[in-house]
């Protein structure tokens, strides 16, 4: 192999190494999913709570994480029916019962100086036309929105933030990065520069010998 291929070579493996850099510094988002459940299973909720109008019957959950976006959002944890959670609420006429999962999430998607509460359940019996967002509010006050109507906290939980964007490294820190897990390490940066010099010097070589 010649000294410009080796260059070259040496070079590539560079950009390589920023690439995937670049791909660690994806970014994720903070906030509260909204889900339904049918037939066992979590489905991410196709619109808001403000704007959905369950059913009697129906079983619907919330969970605080850090995704990137819904196909990556976490599901509510928990296999809890409607019959367990609304067993102790009678039906009444004119009214509809709604099964909801809060989960708070853990403790690695939690904001800092938080602690996110046990995951509960609970059931709300309201109106028959009632929202979601209506149902939520009569078994988790406080609840937060910011002016666009997003839901922010559910019992008051977290205390502040809402939907920020973070950093994957700040929702799983590693040991390679960097105290404050905003970027890689100091020492993979140290390597790509190596590398790079590596490339540039063979060059120069190859470039005087010919």
């Amino acid at each position: 192999m010649t000294a410009v291929r080796r260059a070259a070579l040496l070079l590539l493996t560079a950009f390589l190494v920023l690439g995937t850099v670049g791909q660690a510094q994806a970014v994720g988002y903070r906030y509260w999913s909204f889900w339904e459940r049918a037939d066992g299973s979590w489905t991410y909720a196709t619109e808001g709570p403000s704007t959905a109008r369950p059913s009697d019957g129906d079983v619907q959950g919330f969970r605080f994480a850090v995704s990137e976006d819904s196909a990556d959002a976490t599901r509510p944890r928990g296999t809890a029916d409607f019959g367990s959670i609304c067993a102790k609420t009678p039906a009444r006429e004119g009214q509809k019962r709604v099964a909801l999962v809060i989960d708070f999430g853990t403790a690695t998607d939690a904001p800092s100086g938080e602690t996110p509460p046990a995951a509960r359940t609970a059931c709300a019996r309201v109106s028959s036309d009632a929202t979601t967002a209506e149902a939520l509010a009569t078994v988790a006050k406080p609840l937060r929105y910011d002016t666009n109507a997003l839901l922010c906290a559910i019992s008051g939980y977290p205390e502040k933030g809402c939907g920020e964007q973070m950093s994957k490294e700040q929702k799983e820190p590693r040991e390679t990065a960097t105290p404050d897990n905003n970027g890689p390490s100091l020492g993979l940066w140290a390597g790509v520069g190596a590398v790079v010099l590596l490339g540039a010097a063979a060059v120069w070589r190859a470039r005087n010998r010919a």
